[in-house]
């Protein structure tokens, strides 16, 4: 599959757009949290870059205010990346850390991740029974539980039967009708997966459309193995065979991985005997890792399985009193902080749970309630599964509340979940609402969000409906939004919980209420954006066209996409690509709110600033990815050819030449490249114009961009030729 044409696909015309008149520079930076009372059990962010730089044209206009109830995303996501960068940094999730969130989980698998899936691969009993299906119909869907293997065994199933060596990942999101209508240009030969398909097809139709779906796939011949937890919606398909999907041997995978690492035979013995029940293969995946690195296979199966739930089921099946039930609930969603702020938490929680718990009658009954709350603090000291962490902060050391073992926190969530009834739920919901609505720092903003994202696994209708629906709506205030982005971007870390993420995402993003629509635009200029880039940029620019979007929240989110993504290392020109295509589309449209919108979209994200280090993104891609030049300098043509604009954009330009010299050792080069493809893109005649505007423009300022302005410009006007 062509990427690029992809996307192009993608781009239909959309409803008239409403206008907006804002021009703004980059993305919003959040106004920093007032002092709160509430505890902050994480160090802050550091401060972000103001709107002006020392880089940056003194004559740009500055951004608009932030609009009422508009998500703080960029402070969010930088933030966000901030912590998953750091090192040890430890969420419960999965097993493969922060790298998920940081790799598209989408498009063609490159050869070293490919190899990194298959070969270790152990095929399981059904794999046959798959294989013969998709070999008879170009489709099969497999089906089953998370942690089963489904992503590898879909991998190795068209890597067995395709004619060719590419394998591409399709979008969760992807309708059976864009399956079969040609939104997705299937090629010969080519392998396709599509990971945790989003049921959202008519079950009435839906034999109707897989048979659409098999046909298409057959007449490109191509190969489709489509994964799903459930096997058809309750729906009949007769058309596309839905094999239910077997974990394979785990002792086999194990002593694959470690034979394959080099390890002795009495270390791969021994890691196998001691090999816990309940294992998911991520969980046996990452564990033969570290024993290949040298880690005592005993101590690392403590941390998986059965055996890391263990000490907690054990915990849980004694009776425990209501300040023992408050001190895990606490310690599940408040990790990592000081004493005194953990309790505070604690002490709110236990009023806001006491009328699920039996009131204190008798004088004893009493007497004990008061005893315990006194003893606080000795009573989390006696608590098991309470740990106490000293952590470096700068020069000092700080005491930090967590569980003994990292995994301890998914267990405890799920049986907190099975053993506790409505009412002490109702008191948690209340509880959390009260702390993120107070506006919280972003450390315990987060520390929240992990433990909900924990929560989804066995109660996700309990968070979607009590947690992320109503914050994304605005009722617990902008802090609420910024959580319920968090809790998206803390799901994009399990390979299993990313699609229903983006779901979630999708939803609010078609929703009439612009605070839920707001929230979506957020959480894709993050880790979901970076997960999902195709759905992230779609979404956005039907928000940027549409009828009732939001074109400058989706502008500044584009623009902070763009960031995130660069930051990652990730392909930027997901981002480029679309909007370049659709100015293109505009070109010979006069006038319009539809343009006017793509044109403030367009300029935003090429003025767009890294919220770290201050420097224009678009400047700094030009040095480290020139392949993004003939993109960038399309968009600069798209934006230059608008009379209206062209004064802003002659400024912005400036501001970049003059930025080139901070972001490059040679840029003479980036500016000769980066002229060459803007002549390339512009109207015929558009060059000495533009040159006599930007000369005027670089003598108006301090003079720096004065040599690299020269080279641009001859090689813009050298395309004139």
């Amino acid at each position: 599959m062509n990427e690029e044409h992809e996307e192009h696909r993608e781009q239909r015309a959309q409803g008239e757009p409403e206008a907006h008149h804002a021009d703004p520079a980059q993305p919003t930076q959040g106004p920093p949290a007032e002092p709160d009372p509430r505890p902050q059990p994480q160090p802050q962010p550091q401060p972000q870059p103001q709107p002006q730089n020392a880089g940056e044209d003194p004559s740009d206009p500055p951004a608009p205010a932030t609009p009422p109830g508009q998500v703080q995303h960029n402070n969010v996501n930088q933030y966000f990346y901030g912590e998953l960068s750091a090192s040890g940094a430890q969420f419960g999730i999965g097993t493969t850390g922060s790298d998920n969130a940081r790799r598209r989980a989408v498009g063609r698998l490159d050869s070293g991740e490919a190899d990194a899936i298959l070969a270790p691969y152990v095929k399981p009993a059904c794999f046959e029974q798959a294989a013969l299906a998709l070999q008879q119909d170009g489709v099969v869907v497999l089906f089953g539980p998370p942690g089963t293997g489904k992503r590898s065994g879909a991998v190795a199933l068209v890597d067995a039967l395709a004619d060719g060596s590419e394998y591409v990942v399709l979008s969760p999101g992807r309708s059976l009708d864009d399956l079969a209508s040609g939104r997705v240009a299937f090629e010969k030969g080519v392998g396709y997966v599509l990971l945790d398909r989003m049921g959202e097809d008519s079950a009435q139709t839906a034999d109707f459309d897989w048979r659409r779906v098999r046909d298409t796939v057959r007449e490109h011949d191509a190969r489709l193995v489509v994964t799903t937890v459930h096997p058809g919606d309750g729906a009949v398909v007769e058309s596309v065979r839905h094999v239910p999907w077997q974990l394979p041997d785990l002792t086999a995978v194990l002593r694959v991985r470690l034979v394959r690492a080099g390890c002795v035979r009495d270390t791969v013995e021994r890691a196998v005997s001691l090999m816990p029940g309940g294992c998911r293969i991520a969980e046996v995946a990452a564990a033969a890792e570290r024993i290949a690195c040298g880690a005592a296979p005993d101590e690392v199966w403590q941390d998986y399985g059965s055996s890391a739930a263990q000490p907690v089921r054990d915990w849980f099946a004694r009776d425990r009193t209501p300040q023992e039930w408050a001190e895990v609930t606490t310690l599940a969603f408040v990790n990592g902080a000081g004493y005194r702020d953990f309790e505070t938490c604690q002490e709110r929680l236990e009023s806001w749970v006491a009328p699920a718990f039996p009131a204190p009658v008798s004088e004893e009954e009493q007497a004990e309630v008061a005893r315990r709350t006194v003893d606080r603090r000795q009573s989390l000291s006696r608590n098991e599964l309470v740990a106490v962490a000293e952590r470096k902060n700068g020069p000092l050391t700080r005491t930090a509340l967590v569980f003994p073992h990292p995994q301890y926190r998914q267990w405890a969530l799920e049986e907190l979940w099975t053993k506790r009834s409505t009412p002490y739920w109702n008191g948690v919901r209340d509880w959390l609402g009260e702390l993120v609505a107070a506006q919280p720092g972003l450390g315990l903003q987060l520390s929240v969000a992990q433990g909900l994202a924990l929560l989804t696994r066995p109660a996700f209708d309990e968070v979607a409906d009590n947690y992320l629906h109503p914050w994304a709506g605005g009722a617990a205030g902008p802090a609420g939004q910024s959580t319920a982005t968090l809790v998206l971007q803390c799901m994009c870390l399990d390979e299993s919980l990313a699609a229903t993420a983006l779901g979630v995402a999708r939803g609010w993003a078609r929703s009439p209420d612009p605070a839920l629509r707001s929230t979506a635009v957020a959480a894709f200029s993050g880790a979901l954006g970076v997960r999902f880039p195709t759905d992230a940029v779609t979404t956005l620019l039907r928000l940027i066209i549409r009828r009732g979007g939001l074109p400058v929240d989706a502008a500044f989110a584009l623009a902070g996409l763009v960031a995130v993504l660069a930051e990652c290392g990730q392909d930027t020109g997901a981002v480029f690509r679309p909007l370049a295509y659709r100015l293109r589309a505009q070109r010979e449209t006069l006038t319009g709110q539809h343009k006017e919108n793509l044109l403030g979209a367009a300029l935003t994200v090429l003025r767009a600033r890294d919220a770290r280090t201050g420097r224009l993104v678009c400047a700094s891609l030009m040095e480290r990815d020139g392949r993004q030049t003939a993109s960038i300098g399309e968009l600069w043509a798209g934006v230059l050819d608008n009379l209206p604009r062209r004064g802003r954009a002659v400024a912005a330009l400036n501001a970049t030449l003059r930025e080139l010299p901070a972001v490059s050792e040679r840029p003479e080069q980036v500016a000769e490249r980066f002229g060459g493809a803007l002549g390339e893109a512009l109207t015929p005649g558009d060059g000495p114009p533009l040159a006599a505007a930007l000369r005027l423009v670089a003598a108006r300022t301090d003079g720096a961009a004065g040599p690299w302005v020269d080279i641009f410009l001859t090689a813009v006007l050298s395309t004139e030729d």
